[in-house]
């Protein structure tokens, strides 16, 4: 009988008792979030002001589970607020949407007819069909006009025009350094480079080239130059050293019209001009931090002397998604600050900030017209991902994507705790609460973990921390020291130490909960995925406080992940090689601990994961096992590290919550396997 078959009526038995237990705080037409919501959330995303700032349009994507995929829609909605109108069909995706400069036309991307993504346009003024504007052989992958809208900016990959040495033979055959990469595979000579669409002549001209990737690109304001992003070191794959560069837009001859605008050894991207041309902004990070750790400031560049200044320094918190307004008094961006992420403006001469939106919410996205008037994709703790427009007089809702659906949720909150590790080191968590909490009361409690590690968790809708907590946990989630949030100073607390400096905080976390009173000491779970997962092994070996363990994707034993795995490069940057630092590499190593552990654990992974393969999932549960620790290893056919279908998430979290309802739920000392 299949897993499913035989826990599903376990599944609905947990959810009943969720409904029952509700009691006063739903009324007929709610009810707890379950296994069957994990896909019913649309993400909304990519806003864009039509020219006048009338309109705005927006992307919704929502999943078709049966046909395991998700389908992007346009929408577009009066900016002032109102309905909101479908502008593609719900039968294929069309994404990325771009206005063109009279407002006449929106532009957008969409792979049609069985035929790779090419952009698309809608006359908004008579209406009617798409029409399709490229008809590129390698597809399109964003819409980057030149200013007078006559070309396209792409970025393409080589065309591998290799032949067997054998008929029928096709090897992988593979001389760089860097030898695989998750979702692509291993690695060959084929680099991806920087070409301009004449969208009248429709010709393709090639204006990067070398044995270096390059991406990126944006166009000069006058359309003469495009700046670019790229690593042309002597050895690429052995530093992420990457730098601007700029090219000439019209130049046939690739070699010529090239030259580097930084020089710094740190990491340089995402370029964009000022509106006068005669400076760039862009992030970089500082060039004596450990890459793996630094946070990215907002940088600019005089074209003219050199001289750059470092806009954001000061704050200490990382910056992305940097844009010009449109005056190119400032400089819009995101900026992760503890919990939560932030749209900010930053003077171009001053570099003074300012926060346009703060608060224990996550903005994700957002647009501005030329008015200076903007709009903004957010989530909080209690509300999925949403569009709002800003005013003096608060937000907006523009967008209803998930109104429904949440309206007929009953929810738990959220809570932001702070408390000190061991060492006296500030931390900081979120914790969420069962709908049916009762204050005084202990609770089985699952202390989840994030991955990155160089990320946090933030003040957002969660799915898996809601779905805990309708099952009756607390939720704990820590954000440890390497979390990306708090500065680079804590970031970088995690340096050459992973677990080892780590676990205590997120350990911390539940002793805080246990004072508080909320937690029930005896009945605590763990887990996480990624990092997550490899952190849930290093405390497997560490400590026998948790009765239960469910780890995704995690490490094993680092030297054995050398070469088999993506990161030569960030081992060797921050552990040093395994032949001249071998003691730190067993050190830190979950393996060499893994024969202590005591705790029930659940190991799942991907068997096409090459970001972190499931051989170090294996690694830990031939031990477990051996050592005759409770222990079940589940490897998903041809999934990678993320981008599972449907069926096998669900049937991740649906085996998820089996485990710890199989140790958690029984009282400590009696609780056995089946």
């Amino acid at each position: 009988m299949s897993f499913y078959l035989r826990h599903k009526f376990l599944f609905c038995a947990i959810i009943c008792l969720g409904l029952r237990s509700l009691g006063s705080l739903a009324d007929e037409h709610q009810r707890a979030i379950s296994v069957g919501d994990m896909h019913a959330f649309a993400a909304v995303s990519a806003p864009a002001f039509s020219p006048d700032g009338a309109w705005v349009a927006y992307v919704v994507e929502a999943n078709d589970v049966a046909a395991n995929a998700s389908i992007s829609q346009l929408y577009l909605v009066a900016a002032n607020g109102g309905e909101s109108t479908p502008m593609s069909a719900e039968s294929v995706s069309s994404w990325g949407p771009v206005f063109s400069r009279d407002g006449v036309r929106l532009y957008f991307l969409s792979a049609r007819n069985n035929e790779r993504t090419q952009v698309w346009s809608l006359n908004l003024r008579v209406g009617g069909e798409a029409q399709r504007v490229t008809d590129i052989e390698r597809g399109v992958s964003s819409i980057n006009f030149s200013p007078d809208e006559k070309r396209l900016l792409l970025v393409l990959a080589d065309e591998d025009d290799a032949e067997p040495l054998f008929q029928g033979s096709k090897p992988w055959v593979v001389d760089r350094l860097q030898i695989k990469r998750d979702f692509v595979g291993y690695l060959n000579h084929l680099r991806d480079h920087v070409y301009v669409y004449d969208l009248t002549s429709e010709t393709l001209t090639q204006i990067t080239s070398g044995h270096y990737d390059d991406s990126e690109p944006t166009w000069s304001p006058d359309g003469k130059q495009v700046a670019f992003v790229s690593n042309r070191t002597a050895n690429p794959d052995s530093n992420p050293n990457t730098d601007i560069w700029i090219v000439d837009a019209s130049q046939g001859n690739i070699k010529a019209g090239l030259h580097q605008v930084t020089t710094s050894t740190g990491a340089e991207q995402t370029p964009l001009w000022h509106p006068d041309g005669r400076s760039l902004v862009y992030l970089s990070t500082k060039a004596d931090v450990e890459y793996n750790y630094a946070i990215n400031h907002l940088a600019s560049i005089d074209l003219e002397t050199k001289e750059v200044r470092y806009l954001t320094e000061k704050v200490d918190r990382n910056v992305f998604s940097p844009r010009f307004t449109p005056d190119g008094k400032s400089i819009s961006a995101l900026l992760e600050d503890s919990a939560e992420q932030h749209l900010i403006l930053v003077n171009w001469k001053t570099a003074k900030l300012r926060r346009l939106v703060d608060g224990a919410l996550q903005v994700s996205d957002y647009a501005f017209d030329a008015a200076g008037n903007a709009v903004v994709v957010l989530t909080s703790d209690m509300r999925p991902s949403e569009l709002y427009s800003l005013s003096r007089g608060g937000r907006k809702a523009l967008s209803h994507a998930n109104d429904a659906l949440i309206a007929g949720l009953v929810l738990g909150r959220t809570e932001e705790i702070h408390f000190k590790a061991p060492d006296g080191w500030d931390i900081e968590g979120l914790v969420t609460f069962p709908p049916n909490y009762v204050a005084g009361k202990s609770y089985p409690s699952i202390l989840l973990m994030h991955g990155g590690p160089v990320s946090q968790y933030a003040h957002g809708f969660s799915y898996d921390s809601q779905l805990l907590a309708a099952q009756g946990y607390v939720v704990v989630r820590s954000n440890p020291r390497g979390s990306s949030g708090y500065g680079q100073a804590f970031t970088l607390g995690l340096h050459q130490g992973w677990g080892e400096k780590d676990y205590r905080d997120v350990l911390a976390a539940m002793d805080h909960g246990i004072e508080q009173g909320y937690v029930d000491p005896d009945r605590m779970g763990m887990g996480g995925y990624s990092y997550g997962g490899i952190l849930t092994n290093y405390l497997l070996g560490h400590t026998n406080r948790f009765k239960a363990a469910v780890s995704g994707a995690g490490s094993g034993l680092y030297v054995a992940s050398y070469g088999h795995d993506e990161y030569q490069q960030w081992y060797e940057s921050e552990l040093g090689t395994p032949w001249a630092n071998r003691e730190l590499w067993e050190r830190l190593s979950p393996f060499n601990y893994i024969h202590k552990a005591t705790t029930p654990t659940l190991f799942m992974g991907g068997s096409a994961d090459w970001n972190v393969p499931i051989q170090g999932s294996e690694q830990l549960y031939q031990v477990m096992k051996r050592v005759g620790v409770d222990t079940t290893l589940v490897v998903y056919p041809g999934e990678h590290h993320g981008g599972w279908s449907f069926a096998n998430l669900t049937d991740y979290s649906m085996r998820s919550l089996a485990w710890y309802e199989r140790y958690l739920k029984l009282p400590a000392k009696t609780a056995t396997a089946p």
